[in-house]
């Protein structure tokens, strides 16, 4: 049940409303937006919610049961608000988003709460965006607990895999000198063999993507021009010449690469030797012959 002050309780039941929606969204960073579908500019809790943004919601749903909540936020990208290049870098991932209503003639009645929750899939379509507003109610959807593979489930270097990748040459440091694109460059003077880094992370201590961290694709060592690497997916922000990074080094998740690699069979996350759908099928029709 949502409460509200009874000041507001009666303008919503009276015949004319001065209502306006705000969207109040807080990123990680502590970095506060305020949006309102309001004709000029409304501030409410020292907040300054900005009209004119191209910031709209689609209809709020709310039901009884434990389904989880349906509503996306569409919005214009701008210069003076939010930027696609922000997005990419991840700067609004699992950011905090607030909807509510006022009386934008009398602020003082406070506000009717209309649905608290966090972004989630963000989607663009030329200059606009749609990002999806995930409630309490999502993470009762999440897959819990751990399922057989084949492949090892830990992350290299977390406390599942126990690798130590501050050590054993396992995190490196260097600078780009060459850029062929915003997801492909090369460190001259990188000498790890090829496929060191595959898999691994980079992360760029300074320059436009300072702070921020992107998977490695593919790694390769040419002998006189040093390490090529390609990303996974292209950063937000331009590469230059000169920008320093750190690298640390991937896995395939084989248990092969656990072995030769890391010398980390002992931890290993996964069930190579538990047979598959086909050795069963295969099995199951051998013993219907008898």
């Amino acid at each position: 049940m949502k409460t509200i002050s009874s000041q507001l309780a009666a303008h919503i039941a009276g015949e004319v409303t001065t209502l306006a929606n705000c969207w109040k969204l807080t990123r990680h960073d502590t970095t506060v937006f305020g949006f309102t579908d309001h004709d000029r500019d409304i501030t409410f809790d020292s907040v300054t919610y900005k009209a004119a943004t191209g910031f709209t919601p689609s209809a709020v749903q709310t039901t009884g049961s434990l389904a989880v909540d349906n509503l996306d936020v569409d919005g214009i990208l701008s210069s003076g608000s939010i930027i696609e290049a922000d997005i990419l870098a991840g700067l609004y991932d699992f950011a905090e988003i607030e909807i509510f209503q006022v009386n934008y003639t009398d602020l003082t009645q406070g506000s009717l709460q209309l649905r608290r929750g966090w972004l989630g899939e963000v989607t663009f379509y030329k200059q606009q965006f749609v990002a999806e507003v995930r409630g309490l109610t999502q993470s009762l959807s999440q897959t819990m607990g751990q399922l057989y593979s084949a492949s090892c489930r830990a992350t290299l270097g977390d406390s599942q895999c126990k690798i130590n990748m501050a050590t054993g040459g396992n995190t490196v440091t260097g600078s780009i000198t060459s850029v062929v694109s915003n997801i492909q460059f090369a460190d001259s003077t990188r000498t790890e063999a090829t496929n060191s880094f595959t898999f691994g992370t980079i992360s760029f201590n300074s320059g436009a993507n300072s702070g921020l961290s992107m998977e490695i694709k593919e790694y390769t060592h040419v002998s006189g021009t040093g390490g090529q690497l390609t990303l996974a997916l292209p950063l937000p922000y331009p590469m230059l010449t000169g920008d320093a990074y750190s690298l640390t080094k991937g896995c395939d998740k084989t248990i092969a690469t656990c072995f030769s690699s890391f010398n980390n069979v002992i931890n290993f996350r996964g069930e190579p030797l538990v047979p598959g759908l086909d050795r069963m099928l295969e099995t199951a029709g051998t013993m219907s012959t008898f």
